[in-house]
C-alpha cells in the first residue's frame, strides 16, 4: 500500500482506538435488603457480640481435634476440588484479558519441488512470511465487560474456596463430637452391664440363702444377656463413624482411628453474634452470592453492547517472499503490506440479540433473588444456632442433675434390696432409669457442641470479605 494511503487511514484508526479506551463502565446498584437491628433470640440480644477467631475451633481446647482438621485441610478431596475451580476461574480471567489486546499470527513457508514430464526435469523453490496484526476494537466496551464478569465470577470462586473450607472444618468438628458422644455411650452400655452383673450376682445369693425365687435370677439373667447384645450394634456404628470421619479428612478408612473416648474433655465456648448487618462481610456463601450478582451484571452489559450498530476491526499485515529454499537469498526478495478496518452491522436478527439482554436481565434477577434468599436463610440459620447453643446449654445442667439423682437412686435401692426392703422390680427400674439418664445426658452434651459448631459456621467462622476479596488479584470489590 502506498505511504500516503496509510497516513489517510491513521486518523480512521486512532479514532477507532480512542472509542476502545472508553469501555461502558458496569453499574452494580447492589441488592436492597431490610436488615434487623438485632436477633430474635435473647441471649444474642443482650449480651456483648465476641469476636470470633479464624482457627476458632481451637477454642474447643482439643489437641486432637486441631490435628484432624489441619490434616483434613490438608488432604481433603473437597479442598482439593474447590483449590482447582478457583484455579480454573483464574485461567478464565486471563483468557478474557486476552480479547483486550491484539492478536499476533507469524506464518513461515519455505518448499521445493521438482516435477519430471518427458524425459524433463524441472525444480521450483520458493519461501515465505507473513506477520500479521488483528484487533477488535471495543467501541461499546463488551470485552471489557466480559473481563469485568470473569474476574467477579473468580472473587465469587475464591468466595466459594473459603465456604467450603469453612464446611468442612465444622463437618470435622461435628464429626469428630459424634465419635467421642459414641464412645461415651459404649461405656455407659458397659457400665450398665458391669451393673447388671453385679445385681445377678446378688441376686444368685439371695437365691441360695432362700430369700429370691427362681423367676428373680431368670429375670436378672435375661437383663444381663439383654445388656451385652446392645453393646454390638453400639460398636458397629462407632466403627461406621469413624470411618465416615477418615473420608473428611481424605485418608484411607483402613487404619484410620482417634483417640478421645468422652465428650467431657472438650470444653464448649460461649459464642455471642455480632450485629445481623455484619453477616454480609463474614460469610462467604453471601459473599459469593454478592460476586455472582455483579457476574450478571456484567452479563447484561455484554448482551446490551452487542445491540450497538458497529462493530470495527482492525487488521495489518506483511508479507516476505523468495524463490529461493530457505531463504538463501533474500538480495531481492518481495514484499507486501497491508492495512484494514472492518465495519460490522447487523441489519437483521430476527430478535436474536434483544432476547439475549432480557435473558441476561432475567437471570440478573434471579441472582438477585438468590441472593436475598442466602441473606434471609443465614439470619434464620443464626437465631437458630443461637436458640439451639443456650437452650442445649440449660437442658445440659438440668440432665446432669437427673443423672446424679438416678445414680442416688440406684445405690439406695440396691441397699434396700440387699436388705429384703424392695423386690427385683424397684431394684430393675432403677437400674434402667439410670442407664437412660446416662444415655440422655450424652446426647445432650452432643447437641450443646454440634449447636455451637453450627454457630460458628452461621457467623461464618471469623472469615471477613475484605480478606478473601483481597487474594483475586486486580479484581474490584464485588459490592462497589
Amino acid at each position: 500500500m502506498p505511504a500516503n494511503a496509510r497516513l489517510r487511514l491513521l486518523p480512521a484508526a486512532l479514532f477507532a482506538l480512542a472509542l476502545g479506551g472508553c469501555a461502558l463502565p458496569i453499574a452494580h446498584p447492589g441488592a436492597r435488603l431490610d436488615m434487623p437491628a438485632t436477633w430474635a433470640e435473647a441471649a444474642a440480644r443482650d449480651r456483648a457480640a465476641s469476636e470470633l477467631e479464624t482457627d476458632w475451633w481451637r477454642q474447643f481446647g482439643s489437641a486432637e481435634l486441631e490435628q484432624l482438621i489441619d490434616r483434613a485441610l490438608a488432604g481433603s478431596p473437597d479442598i482439593a476440588v474447590a483449590t482447582e475451580r478457583v484455579l480454573q476461574a483464574e485461567i478464565a480471567a486471563r483468557s478474557a484479558r486476552a480479547t483486550l489486546f491484539p492478536t499476533i499470527n507469524l506464518d513461515a513457508r519455505t518448499n521445493a519441488g521438482r516435477t519430471r514430464e518427458d524425459g524433463s526435469t524441472s525444480r521450483s523453490e520458493g519461501s515465505s512470511a507473513a506477520l500479521g496484526i488483528s484487533y477488535e476494537i471495543d467501541v461499546w466496551g463488551s470485552n471489557f465487560a466480559r473481563y469485568e464478569g470473569s474476574r467477579y465470577s473468580l472473587t465469587s470462586t475464591r468466595y466459594d474456596y473459603e465456604a467450603t473450607r469453612l464446611s468442612l472444618v465444622s463437618g470435622v468438628a461435628n464429626a469428630y463430637a459424634q465419635i467421642l458422644s459414641q464412645r461415651a455411650r459404649l461405656a455407659i452400655a458397659g457400665e450398665n452391664l458391669a451393673i447388671a452383673e453385679r445385681l445377678f450376682r446378688i441376686v444368685e445369693a439371695r437365691y441360695r440363702a432362700g430369700a429370691a425365687s427362681a423367676l428373680d435370677v431368670s429375670r436378672q439373667r435375661a437383663t444381663v444377656l439383654s445388656q451385652r447384645d446392645a453393646i454390638l450394634p453400639l460398636q458397629v456404628t462407632e466403627r461406621q463413624l469413624v470411618r465416615a470421619l477418615a473420608i473428611l479428612v481424605g485418608e484411607t478408612p483402613a487404619g484410620f482411628d482417634v483417640a478421645g473416648q468422652a465428650l467431657d474433655p472438650l470444653a464448649i465456648p460461649e459464642v455471642v453474634p455480632y450485629v445481623p448487618a455484619e453477616l454480609l462481610v463474614r460469610r462467604p456463601d453471601l459473599a459469593a452470592a454478592e460476586a455472582d450478582l455483579a457476574a450478571a451484571d456484567a452479563d447484561i452489559a455484554v448482551a446490551r453492547a452487542a445491540l450497538f450498530p458497529l462493530k470495527l476491526s482492525l487488521t495489518a499485515s506483511g508479507n516476505l517472499s523468495s524463490g529461493e529454499f530457505g531463504f538463501l537469498d533474500l538480495a531481492n526478495p518481495v514484499s507486501t503490506g497491508t492495512v484494514a478496518i472492518s465495519l460490522l452491522q447487523a441489519i437483521f436478527d430476527g430478535g436474536r440479540l434483544r432476547g439475549q439482554v432480557e435473558t441476561s436481565e432475567s437471570q440478573r434477577r434471579v441472582t438477585l433473588e438468590n441472593y436475598r434468599k442466602a441473606v434471609l436463610t443465614a439470619l434464620k440459620e443464626v437465631d437458630d444456632a443461637v436458640a439451639n447453643a443456650e437452650r442445649s446449654r440449660i437442658q445440659e445442667v438440668t440432665q446432669r442433675e437427673i443423672r446424679d439423682e438416678r445414680a442416688r437412686a440406684l445405690r439406695l435401692s440396691e441397699l434396700r434390696y440387699k436388705e429384703g426392703s424392695d423386690g427385683l422390680d424397684t431394684l430393675l427400674n432403677a437400674q434402667s432409669t439410670l442407664f437412660s439418664a446416662e444415655e440422655a445426658l450424652v446426647t445432650q452434651r452432643l447437641t450443646r457442641l454440634t449447636a455451637t459448631v453450627d454457630l460458628y459456621k452461621a457467623l461464618g467462622g471469623g472469615w471477613r470479605s475484605d480478606e478473601a476479596g483481597a487474594q483475586a488479584a486486580g479484581s474490584a470489590d464485588p459490592a462497589s
